[in-house]
């Protein structure tokens, strides 16, 4: 039995929050009006309440920085919010480069914790499924990018977890069951190649006229592809079925993003002149 999450739900506010300062504030490096993100919340249907909490909170984890100009209230990414944004792109980023040759290493990781312990193992699965790990049997986790070990060690500390956890670097052998029959049952292969296919649908269809539009469908589009991480833990193409969905999939995705970047980004600017002039 796969222990791989379900695909990802609905975007939250949190999430669609990250893409608008990763994608939107990130690259500029300059402060936002709160104005401009509450209308952008709105117009991918996102309340002004779960928007307005989504920034409190994001400002209570260190992540955004505020202050005021006259009567407009303004934020920017702290240095913290910038790395967690930056972790999260390369994490894409490795979703994108699994052509390429897999020296056969797996990294491994034994933890168990107590039932007392709930809260901290949910937060360990969460960690361990977007960093590309799958659970073949209660408490081991493998990954076959041995070189996020560094990433692991340091996520490990900050949960505090690196007492409860034995790590190993690893080369299968051909003992036991087959390398294929491993990989179903760490993750949930079929499942994934629904999401992107569902992913495909609701995107591909989706055909923006206006500046508006064109930010709406460019927003909700990062979003999901900054979520992905969640559902595919980004195996190397010899681990993957032939003619994996996911490849083509990814493609088109990033085909769309690019063609809708410039209007969204211009409608963008233009949120924030007029919430300055407010």
């Amino acid at each position: 039995m796969s222990a791989s999450p379900p695909p990802a739900p609905s975007a939250s506010a949190r999430s669609l929050l990250l893409t608008l300062l990763g994608e939107y504030v990130y690259p500029s490096n300059e402060p936002v009006w709160t104005q401009s993100l509450l209308q952008a919340f709105a117009l991918v249907d996102i309340a002004e309440k779960a928007a307005r909490q989504a920034l409190a909170r994001a400002s209570a984890a260190g992540w955004i920085e505020g202050g005021k100009e006259g009567r407009q209230a303004w934020w920017s990414l702290s240095a913290g919010g910038k790395q967690l944004i930056g972790d999260g792109s390369r994490r894409v980023l490795g979703l994108f480069q699994n052509a390429e040759e897999w020296n056969g290493g797996w990294l491994l990781l034994h933890v168990t914790l107590p039932e007392a312990r709930r809260a901290d193992r949910l937060r360990l699965y969460r960690l361990l499924h977007w960093m590309g790990f799958g659970s073949p049997t209660p408490g081991l986790w493998i990954c076959p990018h041995q070189d996020r070990a560094a990433a692991v060690a340091r996520r490990l500390q900050e949960l505090e977890l690196e007492d409860d956890t034995l790590a190993f670097q690893a080369r299968s052998l051909d003992i036991g069951i087959p390398q294929e029959a491993l990989v179903q049952k760490a993750w949930d292969v079929s499942a994934l190649a629904a999401h992107y296919l569902e992913l495909e649908s609701r995107f591909g269809s989706l055909r923006p006229r206006s500046a508006e539009s064109h930010f709406q469908a460019h927003a909700q589009l990062v979003n999901a592809i900054q979520r992905l991480p969640a559902v595919d833990p980004g195996l190397p193409r010899a681990l993957l079925p032939p003619d994996w969905v996911g490849t083509r999939v990814t493609t088109r995705l990033n085909e769309l993003r690019q063609r809708w970047r410039e209007p969204a980004h211009a409608f963008w600017k233009d949120l924030g002149v007029i919430a300055q002039g407010k």
